[in-house]
């Protein structure tokens, strides 16, 4: 099977593509490297690999790639909450006018399936404790909005244009390859990397706030499971989380307590502009869709990200 993946060189892109090749799919892979590296992709076969440098922001290049695929799986997105405040327009156009692209040209090309990957902030701080998918959207940032206008495009493909999109809510993903060095990186390989150099970890805020946490890995196994969704799927949006939350504080303990940092404390700066309060997710639709829950617990997810970062260090 041939596949665009837009994003394909970044955190969650790069691990989709070793599973899609490992799988015998053919890869094309979409990207602009302005948060994706070269690196991740290092030991991919060649054979089964094409990558292109470029935004999705340029439809008639998303068309040609686009040509002869059966699924695209769309990662690509302006993922910082910060720059999309600073830079609205700009981000608009990299995260709801680059989904539009990528459904105008699966619908150009007769592209059976488009997975697109949402984000959990267009809850934003709505008050039930568990998100579900029925729930109004509540969107703080331009980020949440543009991942939510994403979304209700892909809704209106699928009933307008029978295009199989179906849009899937990530949580806080975290694993391998996570890039600690990222203006936006996440709070488990910013923690993982000062506490592994002898340094202050930052909390930003009170460390109080709490975060559904979901392993790469099952991750992507959600994201293949939607390109094989049967038809009544098309159009759904999709809860992907481990359904369980645990506060920042707790977060920066544990990998304090791997490392041998107990005694290292963290340093505290205000809270972000745009950040949510309290994150997690009721993921039972996604079981019932998909035939999907994740398996790695946060422990276990943690202690591989660690062990990778060990074997790094060592070769």
């Amino acid at each position: 099977m041939r596949v665009l993946i837009t994003g394909g060189a970044g955190f969650i892109g790069s691990h989709l593509v070793r599973s899609c090749v490992a799988a015998g799919d053919r890869v094309q892979v979409l990207d602009d490297f302005s948060s994706g590296h070269w690196r991740n992709l290092a030991g991919v076969d060649e054979s089964k690999l094409e990558v292109t440098t470029g935004s999705v922001v340029d439809l008639e290049l998303v068309r040609k790639l686009a040509a002869g695929c059966e699924v695209i799986y769309h990662l690509a997105a302006q993922p910082s909450v910060p720059k999309t405040i600073e830079e609205p327009i700009e981000s608009h156009h990299a995260n709801a006018t680059g989904t539009l692209n990528v459904l105008e040209a699966a619908r150009m090309e007769k592209v059976a399936r488009v997975v697109f990957a949402s984000s959990c902030a267009v809850y934003g701080d709505a008050s039930e404790e568990d998100k579900h998918e029925a729930m109004a959207p509540d969107p703080r940032s331009p980020y949440a909005l543009q991942k939510l206008t994403g979304e209700f495009y892909c809704r209106q493909y699928a009933e307008l244009f029978g295009i199989g999109a179906i849009a899937l809510r990530f949580f806080n993903v975290f694993g391998p390859r996570q890039d600690p060095n990222s203006a936006y990186a996440a709070v488990v390989p910013r923690f993982a990397a000062a506490l592994a150099e002898g340094g202050q970890a930052t909390i930003f805020g009170d460390g109080e706030q709490t975060r559904d946490f979901v392993y790469v890995g099952d991750v992507v196994d959600a994201v293949r499971a939607a390109a094989a969704a049967p038809p009544e799927a098309r159009g759904r949006v999709l809860n992907i989380a481990s359904g369980e939350s645990r506060s920042i504080l707790d977060v920066h303990g544990l990998i304090a307590d791997a490392l041998g940092c107990e005694t290292i404390e963290p340093r505290f700066a205000p809270p972000r502009p745009g950040d949510v309060r309290h994150s997690r997710a009721d993921a039972s639709e996604a079981a019932r869709v998909l035939g999907w829950t994740s398996l790695v617990s946060f422990e276990d997810g943690v202690a591989r990200i660690l062990a990778e970062s060990v074997g790094r260090r060592d070769a």
